[in-house]
């Protein structure tokens, strides 16, 4: 029977190609702080070059973690990047930690809004589930592949954002404790927690397919 690490680092590998072309992998930190300056400088081409390394990743992040406009809310995130540049000091891990801490703290937003007012969606040819998927529509849900989502939807929502943050954004625990503010010890007892129930859910029937594990931390 195939392990949940084992199924969750295939789909990991899916997101993180599909997604984004990683800045803090293979990217010199000297190119990255060549684009960053120019940003801060205000130049439309990095700030451009910015967007399209991160966007795609935190909109699937968004996504994943039930937002119910992704891609408004990618775009409210990125202006507040762009507005805080100027104060921004890092590398390029510390600029994607950055940009989720954003990211999160407007999800929360969004979520918090939606369970004191509710929320009406009115129908939309776009998003009938009567209809086949567009071929765009197809390659966004590409982004996090629907085995990794069914095995996440059932965490309980502290330990899913763990394992979202770890599978589409592709950060380390570290990052990841620091965009929850959360303590190191705490994101690795809660990624523990959320595989041991995912073992759980293996062992009662539930068998993806196996691929190479990812014990990146």
């Amino acid at each position: 029977m195939a392990d949940p690490e084992s199924a969750l680092s295939r789909s990991t590998s899916r997101a993180r190609s599909a997604s984004r072309s990683a800045p803090g992998d293979g990217v010199p930190d000297d190119a990255f702080q060549a684009v960053l300056l120019a940003a801060q400088s205000g130049a439309q081409w990095a700030c451009t070059n910015l967007w399209v390394d991160h966007a795609p990743a935190v909109m699937a992040f968004l996504r994943a973690r039930g937002s119910h406009e992704p891609e408004d809310l990618t775009s409210e995130v990125f202006l507040a990047v762009f507005d805080g540049l100027d104060r921004f000091r890092g590398d390029a891990a510390d600029f994607r930690t950055f940009v989720f801490t954003i990211a999160y703290r407007r999800l929360v937003d969004e979520l918090r809004r939606r369970s004191k007012r509710g929320h009406h969606v009115e129908w939309s040819d776009e998003f009938d589930e009567r209809r086949s998927p567009s071929a765009e529509q197809a390659a966004i849900e590409q982004l996090a592949d629907a085995s990794t989502r069914a095995l996440l939807e059932g965490l309980p929502p502290d330990q899913r954002d763990v394992m979202v943050l770890r599978i589409l954004g592709d950060l380390t625990v570290d990052q990841v404790a620091e965009v929850l503010g959360k303590r190191q010890g705490a994101v690795k007892a809660l990624q523990r927690r959320a595989l041991e129930s995912l073992r759980k859910k293996f062992s009662a029937g539930r068998t993806p397919t196996a691929a190479s594990g990812d014990s990146r931390e």
